[in-house]
């Protein structure tokens, strides 16, 4: 089944794109939800006369989207999250978090176009992508640092955490035994 795309899609298409998909996808998700039409004759030679007639208008987005990208070229964003004391987040950092650091830096981003490979849940230096037009994408390197615990980040040693509790249940049995 052949769709017309309404708007953007994750992982299927942009706005106005004509996109096949099977029956049940298009019938039961896209259509009834207003992500898409059918994409009849008719509604194909619709959609061509207003990409013509909007093709300028369509140029000027893409320029600002382009312009918006060259501005965030050497902007690096540094996130504070509340984190235990061996560096695992509380939760994850979200692209609503992303865009609030964004908006203090002066760029007013939706959170639906920031985009993370994978969810961030420790301590480090991470990359996300914006996603600013089809055609325009900006990769936007972050920093997450701990919020509660700034300077004693260490990653415990086996040789510690095997060692006190072998000596304390020495000491536990030795105990009882020297007192009777």
């Amino acid at each position: 089944m052949q769709v017309i795309l309404k708007e953007d899609v994750i992982n299927l298409g942009f706005k106005d794109d004509i996109v096949t998909v099977r029956d049940g996808y298009g019938r039961n998700y896209l259509i009834p939800r207003g992500l898409a039409v059918v994409a009849s004759e008719s509604a194909k030679k619709v959609l061509a006369e207003n990409l013509r007639q909007r093709q300028h208008k369509l140029a000027a987005i893409k320029q600002a989207a382009e312009d918006l990208a060259a501005k965030m070229e050497g902007v690096k964003l540094s996130l504070l999250a509340k984190t235990s004391k061996f560096g695992v987040i509380f939760g994850s950092v979200t692209s609503i978090q992303l865009a609030e650091a964004l908006q203090k830096e002066g760029f007013d981003i939706d959170r639906k176009v920031i985009y993370l490979k994978s969810p961030v849940k420790e301590v480090g230096e991470y990359t996300c992508q914006l996603r600013l037009h089809r055609d325009v994408q900006v990769a936007i390197p972050f920093e997450v640092r701990s919020e509660n615990h700034q300077d004693d980040l260490e990653m415990p040693k086996q040789e510690e955490v095997v060692a006190e509790p072998v000596a304390k249940q020495e000491e536990a049995s030795v105990e009882p035994a020297t007192e009777e």
